[in-house]
C-alpha cells in the first residue's frame, strides 16, 4: 500500500479518486494481513468497529456540504491511554483495566472527531506509559503483548507510544498520537523513522488521559512529514476549561502551524548543539556532523557547543516528582472513571497485579506502582522541593540560560541511537537520548529523520523555550525537505552485521 500525505489524500477524494470508506477499508485489510499472516507487528491493540460507517458518513457530508478541514476522512491511530466514547476500551495497556469504556472522548479526541478525522482504532504501547517496571520492554503490554519494529522485527520499537510510532512508520494509519511524560513520543518516533512533536506544557489538553504526572504529562503527533505532523498539531492544541495548564496558552496558541512551513527557514537562525548528548555512539555522532554542515548550507548560524550542563542532575528528583504525582493523579482518574474490576486505585491497581501475576507480570514486575503507593501527599516538602528544582534546572539554569545567553532560535541533539534487540528478561538497552530537557521543562521538541545505521533509523532533535513551536517547525521543515532522509521499512527479520 503507497505511502500518501493528508494534503495528497485530500486532493484524491475531493477529485473522487479515492473515498474515506476506501480508505479505511484498505487499511483495515492491511492491518489484517500484516498482524495475521506476518510480520505480525503488533501496533494495535483494538480496531474501532464502527470506522466503517464513520468513514460513509463523512463522505456523504464531504459530497453534500464540502470537507471541515484537512482531516476530514482521514484515518488516525491514538495510544490506548487516551479515552474514546465508543465501543473501543481504554486501558493504558493492562488488562487491571480489560473491558474500560470510557463515557466521555478526550478533549483531544473530541477535536480530531470534529474536524473530521476517523479514529481507525487505538494503538499499543507500554504497558501504563513505561511507568510500571524499572526493567520492562518497550512496547509490551499485558493486553496487548510485544509490539516490533517495522525495520528489524526483533529490535524495540521504544517507548511508551510505541505502536502509535509502528503504526505510522508501518503505514497501518495516516498519522497517530502518542503521549509522553519524558520521551514516549520523540524516542518511538525517532526510532521508527518517523516525526514526533512533543508540544509545550499546556499547548494540548490532558483531559481524559490516563496519566504519569500532570507537571509533564502532554500528547503529541506522530507522523511520516513534518507537514502532517504540523497540520495534526494545529486541530489538538486549544483551549480546554477542564484543564487549567491550557487556560491562559490562548494568545499563545498558532490558529494554524502549517503557516510556519518554509523551506529557507534554517536561513540566519542560530542554532546551538547541546554536545553533552553527543559520545554515546560514533555512528550517530557521524550523523549529527553532516546535518550541522547541512544546516551551514542552508545558512544556519551554528554556536557550538551550547551544553546543557545541569541536565544530569535532573535524573533523582524527575523520579520523585513522577511518583509522587503518579500516585496522585492515577487515583484521581480511576477515582473519576467507572473501571471495572473493582480497581479504584492505584493500591487496587498493584494487588490485582499480583493476582494475576502470570498473565501481567510474566516477565517484569511493578516497582514503579509499589515506589509510588508509598508516596503521601502532594503536599509533603520532599516533592514540593523536588519539583522546584526540576523546573529551576531544566528552564531557568538549562534550555531558558543556554537560549539567552547564546541568543539562540533552537538548540540541536541527537534524539537517540538506534534500536535494541528485544529482551523481555531483562528490558530496554537504551544507548543514549536528550529528551528530559524538553519533557521535564515542558518545552517543545521535534525529532525529525536523521539517517540509519545498518539499516536501523535515528533522528535529530530540535528544542527550544514555551510555546516556540513556530520556530522549531520552520526549523525542522527545512531540514527535512533539504535531507528527505526517511525511507519505508521492509521488515527485515533480524539484522544481519557484517
Amino acid at each position: 500500500m503507497k505511502e500518501y500525505s493528508i494534503k495528497q489524500l485530500q486532493e484524491m477524494m475531493d477529485t473522487g479518486e479515492i473515498t474515506a470508506k476506501i480508505l479505511v477499508e484498505q487499511f483495515l485489510k492491511r492491518i489484517k494481513d500484516i498482524d495475521k499472516q506476518g510480520p505480525k507487528i503488533n501496533a494495535i491493540i483494538e480496531l474501532n468497529p464502527d470506522a466503517l460507517q464513520i468513514a460513509e458518513n463523512l463522505d456523504k457530508e464531504r459530497k453534500e456540504q464540502g470537507a471541515r478541514g484537512l482531516l476530514h476522512g482521514i484515518p488516525i491511530v491514538i495510544k490506548d491511554n487516551i479515552d474514546t466514547a465508543d465501543k473501543m476500551m481504554t486501558t493504558a495497556g493492562s488488562l487491571a483495566l480489560d473491558d474500560h469504556l470510557a463515557k466521555y472522548d478526550a478533549f483531544i479526541v473530541q477535536k480530531l472527531r470534529d474536524a473530521g478525522a476517523i479514529i481507525l482504532g487505538k494503538a499499543n504501547l507500554s504497558e501504563w506509559a513505561n511507568f510500571r517496571s524499572r526493567r520492562s520492554s518497550s512496547g509490551w503490554s499485558s493486553r496487548g503483548r510485544q509490539t516490533k519494529n517495522p525495520y528489524v522485527l526483533d529490535r524495540s520499537p521504544c517507548g511508551s507510544s510505541s505502536g502509535s510510532a509502528v503504526a505510522v512508520a508501518a503505514n497501518l494509519c495516516v498519522v497517530a498520537i502518542g503521549t509522553e511524560t519524558d520521551g514516549s513520543v520523540i524516542c518511538p518516533s525517532q526510532i521508527n523513522g518517523i516525526v514526533g512533536i512533543k508540544p509545550t506544557f499546556g499547548l494540548v489538553s490532558r483531559s481524559g488521559i490516563i496519566p504519569i504526572a500532570h507537571s509533564q504529562d502532554i500528547a503529541g503527533p506522530m507522523a511520516r512529514t513534518v507537514q502532517d505532523a504540523t497540520i495534526l498539531l494545529s486541530v489538538i492544541s486549544g483551549v480546554d476549561e477542564n484543564d487549567k495548564s491550557t487556560i491562559n496558552t490562548k494568545e499563545k496558541i498558532a490558529k494554524d502551524y502549517t503557516e510556519y512551513l518554509v523551506k529557507d527557514g534554517l536561513n540566519g537562525a542560530r542554532i546551538g548543539v547541546a554536545r553533552n548528548f553527543f559520545g554515546f555512539n560514533k555512528q550517530v555522532d557521524e550523523l549529527m556532523e553532516q546535518a550541522i554542515t547541512t544546516m551551514k548550507e542552508l545558512g544556519a548560524i551554528i554556536i557550538d557547543p551550547t551544553n546543557l550542563e545541569t541536565i544530569q542532575e535532573l535524573r533523582d528528583p524527575e523520579y520523585e516528582v513522577l511518583l509522587y504525582e503518579f500516585k496522585n493523579d492515577l487515583n484521581e482518574y480511576l477515582a473519576s472513571h467507572e473501571v471495572v474490576n473493582e480497581n479504584r486505585s492505584m493500591k487496587d491497581i498493584i494487588e490485582y497485579n499480583e493476582k494475576n501475576r502470570e498473565k501481567i507480570m510474566p516477565y517484569f514486575g511493578q516497582e514503579h506502582f509499589i515506589a509510588a503507593e508509598e508516596k503521601g501527599p502532594l503536599t509533603d516538602e520532599k516533592y514540593l522541593e523536588a519539583l522546584e528544582k526540576c523546573k529551576r534546572i531544566s528552564q531557568v539554569e538549562g534550555i531558558d540560560k543556554v537560549i539567552t545567553e547564546h541568543e539562540l532560535d533552537a538548540i540541536i541533539a541527537p534524539s537517540g541511537g538506534p534500536a535494541w534487540t528485544i529482551d523481555l528478561l531483562n528490558g530496554d538497552r537504551f544507548s543514549g537520548g536528550s529528551s528530559s530537557a524538553a519533557a521535564v521543562s515542558g518545552y517543545p521538541s521535534i525529532t525529525v529523520p536523521l539517517g540509519y545505521i545498518h539499516g536501523l533509523p535515528v533522528g535529530i532533535s530540535f528544542f527550544s523555550g514555551a510555546f516556540q513551536e513556530p520556530v522549531l517547525l520552520k526549523l525542522a521543515y527545512a531540514f527535512e525537505q533539504k535531507t528527505k532522509a526517511r525511507k519505508s521499512p521492509e521488515f527485515i527479520p533480524t539484522l544481519q552485521l557484517p
